[in-house]
This record gives structure tokens, C-alpha cells and sequence, in this order.
């Protein structure tokens, strides 16, 4: 069974960075994509970026292009996402998610596996 494990997340002011880690388990990941999504309060979970096991492939939300970087250590099956220049508006829970390869990989509906989650908040 797929197990994935969210890590990082926290209080920071805005400026600040975090870096969120995901460990996935329960098998081995040499294909397809891990993503992040983020859901905050009274709104819909929405894309954040997606990286693919293979290749250099990477996908960024508009609002966090430039600001996060999407990394992978293959041998760890861990991805992690490095968080600059925080705001507010960054405010979330963010979940880690595995899924299929496909073309665009930014739908929930594109991944299989979700994490519990892990609370990013940045203060003003």
C-alpha cells in the first residue's frame, strides 16, 4: 500500500521559506508524478506543482512560479518543495499526491495517492 508522508510545514512570516518534504512508500516510483496541492480555508484545493519520477519535467502553479522550486531525490523516493518569498496568500494546508503519467498533470483526478497534509501558515 502506497504511503505518503508530508513534512516541513509550520509558521513562518512573509519573506521567509520552508521547504516541505514528501517520503512516499510501498513501492517503488519510477514513473509518473508527485504534485503538491494546497487547500486553505473556505476554498477549493487547489495545484501548486508536480515534478515526474523521470526526466526534468516540472509544473508550477502561476501564483508560486519563480517563488518554489520542485526537487526529487529518486533513490529516497522523497520530493521536496522549496518555498521563497512567502506570502500570506501561501496560507495552507498542503497535501503531496502520486499519480499517473500524463500529459498536463495538474487535476486531482490525475493523482492516486494523497497525503494527510501539512499546515504552511505565513503571518503578515
Amino acid at each position: 500500500q502506497v504511503q505518503l508522508d508530508e513534512s516541513g510545514g509550520g509558521l513562518v512570516q512573509a519573506g521567509g521559506s520552508l521547504r516541505l518534504s514528501c517520503a512516499a512508500s510501498g513501492r517503488t516510483f519510477s514513473s509518473g508524478v508527485m504534485g503538491w496541492f494546497r487547500q486553505a480555508p473556505g476554498k477549493v484545493r487547489e495545484f501548486v506543482a508536480a515534478i515526474r519520477w523521470s526526466g526534468s519535467s516540472t509544473y508550477y502553479a502561476a501564483s508560486v512560479k519563480g517563488r518554489f522550486t520542485l526537487s526529487r531525490d529518486n533513490a529516497k523516493n522523497t520530493v521536496y518543495l522549496q518555498m521563497n518569498s512567502l506570502k500570506p496568500e501561501d496560507t495552507a494546508a498542503y497535501y503531496c499526491a502520486a499519480g499517473r503519467s500524463v500529459d498536463w498533470p495538474i487535476r486531482e483526478s490525475d493523482y492516486d495517492y494523497w497525503g494527510q497534509g501539512t499546515q504552511v501558515t505565513v503571518s503578515s
